[in-house]
């Protein structure tokens, strides 16, 4: 029997953001984030909206790390705070 072999991930951080969408008469949503500030994003759908804000931060976040630049609070507390989710259980 072949010895198990543990293949190590690379450690991915995440941290949820607010968004604040709404539908425009012009036919498409608009997001803004209270958290991450200048992100405004345009889509379609409600999905690709969200999809193209979380494109989006993670891009802005990159440069922001890329010149030295100060992260918003949402950021900086994410790489301090142990990890505490509250998961929905069904009850019998």
């Amino acid at each position: 029997m072949a010895p198990k072999r543990h293949v190590r991930l690379a450690k991915v951080d995440e941290v949820a953001i607010r968004l604040r969408i709404r539908w425009l008469k012009e036919g498409v949503y608009l997001a803004i984030s209270p958290d991450v500030p200048g992100l405004v994003a345009e889509g379609r759908t409600l999905a690709e909206c969200v999809e193209i804000s979380q494109r989006l931060a993670r891009q802005m976040l990159e440069v922001w790390l890329e010149h030295g630049d100060p992260l918003p609070p949402v950021f900086v507390k994410s790489r301090r705070a142990p990890r505490e989710l509250l998961v929905p259980v069904g009850m019998p």
